[in-house]
């Protein structure tokens, strides 16, 4: 397979840690790179949040989802359609023991701090198994602090972060820059700050998507692509 050379190519997904299909996302993203063979690709998770206008205190989960999906029955069809996808790739999805959708607007600042000290990817997922596996508020700041910590941050300069408001103005750029460029739904896919897809496709769609723009031949035709020939554009989302 031919490579890129040069600066390491960069995969920006757009997620919020309330996003079930993220978490799938980022499972199969992680598959989708293997079956590349691209050890030398770069994700880094950019902050978009589902419910901005959220209280602090965060949600009842029960009564917003049948608010949001006409009733609470619909809602659980929805989530066991995700718990099935989720085992195929080992998430188990524990939605009812989950009792609030937080605000998770200091989540994506803590992401932002990890993204700064080189250990995003494990914020991110610790992230997401403490509210979709462990049913933990992740709007809560004592939660916070002790995934944060769990990450490799430490604790005092976790607590003195989550009192002020450091990466706020960042936070709120990812999200203004996310919607012009269109997204308006998460998981998105952008290589080198232009968007190849939406929604958790399956790794190996996901995989002939990534190849050409990753600059190395697809998988399928078996045609070599280089990244400055390919007009990126949003795929159609799960």
């Amino acid at each position: 397979m031919g490579v890129v050379t040069g600066e390491a190519a960069v995969i920006e997904v757009v997620s919020d840690v309330v996003c079930p299909w993220c978490f799938i996302g980022k499972r199969r993203v992680e598959k989708a790179l293997a079956l590349l063979k691209r050890k030398d690709v770069r994700v880094h998770w950019k902050a978009f949040e589902l419910n901005p206008d959220a209280p602090k205190e965060g949600m009842q989960r029960a009564a917003y989802r049948a608010q949001k999906f006409g009733s609470l029955a619909y809602a659980q069809q929805l989530e066991a359609h995700v718990v099935a996808a989720g085992a195929e790739d080992g998430i188990g999805f524990r939605f009812d023991r989950i009792e609030r959708v937080p605000n998770t607007f200091d989540a994506h600042r803590l992401i932002w701090l990890a993204g700064r000290e080189g250990i995003q990817d494990g914020m991110v997922e610790n992230l997401f198994r403490a509210y979709f596996i462990d049913a933990e508020d992740v709007g809560k700041p004592e939660v916070l602090q002790r995934i944060a910590v769990q990450s490799g941050l430490h604790s005092g300069r976790v607590e003195e972060f989550l009192a002020g408001d450091s990466g706020r103005s960042e936070v709120l750029e990812d999200e203004r820059h996310a919607r012009a460029q269109g997204v308006n739904g998460v998981p998105t896919f952008l290589v080198n700050g232009q968007p190849v897809m939406s929604g958790a496709q399956k790794p190996d769609l996901l995989a002939s998507l990534l190849a050409p723009v990753l600059g190395q031949c697809s998988l399928e035709g078996g045609a070599c692509v280089s990244p400055a020939a390919i007009n990126l554009r949003p795929a159609a989302g799960s």
